[in-house]
């Protein structure tokens, strides 16, 4: 039996991954661990994550590190109203203010302990997308070496940190989705944690870009129908 324990935020990167270690790999016994960090998009990315274990007919335990809000800078952990994003030349300066300091960090190292404490030796799978320059210091190939090197060392495990889709860019993951037959309209992006996909904010405008480029349908209900294709 393959083991797998799946990190998902309900978004669009891990969701795909999700369905990719279920229906591309094979594995058929999967935990879907979801975070509670005191985001301002909980309800939404809980909803979705729960669709997702329940899609793919997997396990969900959902996790309670509440007190990252209390030490985050991240926009993602502040009730306030988020820019309106015309274009993506130049959005390092916008996505450095979401970074959650420490938050990958933090998962990973409480789901190895996790396992350890419950002598379970599951493969780990994240949605890392490594963005080139813009990267987050915790989405990169370095990063996930890093954490595998840790778990060797510190650890009786014999798992090991996968991100199967870290080489790919949001339009080639869409694609990969299509053809493992996600439905991208159970997805959540939106960095606002509204309802509804508020469309303007940095995380809408990559998600409308990547399906643009992808040559897709987007099925994604935003409340703000002014897409601009000026990427």
């Amino acid at each position: 039996m393959k083991n797998a324990i799946i990190l998902c935020s309900g978004g669009l990167d891990s969701v795909v991954t999700s369905y990719y270690v279920k229906n591309k790999l094979k594995y058929n016994n999967i935990k879907i661990l979801f975070f509670n960090y005191g985001q301002r998009t909980l309800k939404q990315e809980r909803k979705y994550s729960r669709l997702c274990a329940k899609n793919i007919n997997a396990e969900f335990k959902e996790i309670n590190l509440e007190y990252l809000k209390n030490i985050s800078s991240s926009l993602l952990n502040k009730n306030i109203k988020l820019n309106k994003i015309k274009n993506l030349k130049d959005t390092k300066k916008e996505s450095d203010k979401f970074y959650v300091p420490g938050r990958n960090t933090a998962f990973l190292i409480y789901t190895i302990s996790l396992l350890e404490a419950l002598n379970k030796n599951y493969n780990i799978f994240t949605g890392f997308k490594s963005e080139g320059r813009e990267s987050y210091p915790d989405t990169t190939k370095e990063y996930v070496n890093v954490m595998n090197k840790l778990i060797k060392v510190s650890t009786n495990l014999k798992t090991k940190i996968i991100a199967p889709l870290i080489n790919k860019d949001k339009d080639e993951i869409i694609l990969i989705g299509k053809k493992l037959g996600v439905n991208f309209a159970n997805t959540y992006s939106c960095y606002a944690g509204n309802k509804e996909h508020c469309g303007y904010c940095l995380a809408c405008k990559l998600r409308q870009a990547a399906f643009y480029w992808a040559n897709v349908n987007d099925p994604t209900s935003y409340n703000n129908k002014n897409f601009n294709k000026s990427f």
